[in-house]
């Protein structure tokens, strides 16, 4: 009896994309090539893509949905304080891009670590950017002056400014079940929220020996 050939899905696609640069240690040079190799018909993936850069925005953007769709599972979570709302956030991204860690890094250092310009990170950075400006809408809500609201704006922007820079250094963490990149989180989050509730002293200090200690020690 003649085996059913897999559907062709997004997941399949991204499994298969990632799959090829894991094996091949290079990113696929056609759409052609790489449907031929993954027994997909080319007509397929356009229904999804419509190029391999799109593609390749896309398991980016997967990364943040997974990490979306587990935190929701959390009963608890709609209770949460928005710092412990963006915490949340970090430490289950990072658990994430840790489980796909081997084609995340070849990904980064393909790239030459040029995060900034990457356009295959323009998805997660929108997706970032809303999230983290949609905590601090909602705690406005509660602010009775406008002098004591937060500007959402310059939070999102520091918020996908404080994920590019936990991700260079979870890409160079060699703890144990990168212990320091949870730390790390911990005290850019603490150290941010600080910031805007107009009490950074402490924090920015704390978090600046940190810095120091593992960049410089």
């Amino acid at each position: 009896m003649a085996t059913k050939a897999k559907k062709t899905t997004k997941e399949l696609l991204f499994s298969a994309y990632m799959d090829y640069v894991l094996e091949h240690e290079t990113v696929p040079k056609s759409i052609y090539k790489f449907c031929k190799l993954n027994k997909i018909k080319e007509e397929d993936f356009y229904l999804f893509f419509g190029s391999l850069e799109s593609l390749k925005k896309g398991i980016w953007e997967q990364f943040f949905t997974s990490t979306l769709s587990l935190m929701k599972k959390n009963k608890d979570y709609d209770n949460f304080s928005n710092k412990d709302k963006m915490l949340t956030f970090f430490y289950t991204i990072f658990e994430t891009l840790t489980l796909n860690r081997s084609y995340v890094l070849f990904i980064l250092k393909h790239n030459g670590g040029a995060m900034k310009n990457m356009e295959e990170l323009k998805g997660i950075r929108r997706h970032i950017k809303s999230f983290s400006k949609d905590l601090i809408e909602d705690g406005n809500v509660d602010k009775n002056f406008k002098i004591t609201k937060h500007n959402p704006q310059l939070f999102s922007e520091g918020a996908w400014l404080q994920f590019v820079f936990l991700l260079k250094f979870w890409m160079n963490d060699d703890s144990a079940g990168f212990e320091k990149t949870d730390i790390a989180i911990e005290k850019s989050v603490n150290t941010i929220f600080d910031v805007f509730d107009n009490t950074p002293l402490d924090n920015i200090i704390d978090f600046g020996k940190f810095l120091y200690k593992e960049t410089f020690a």
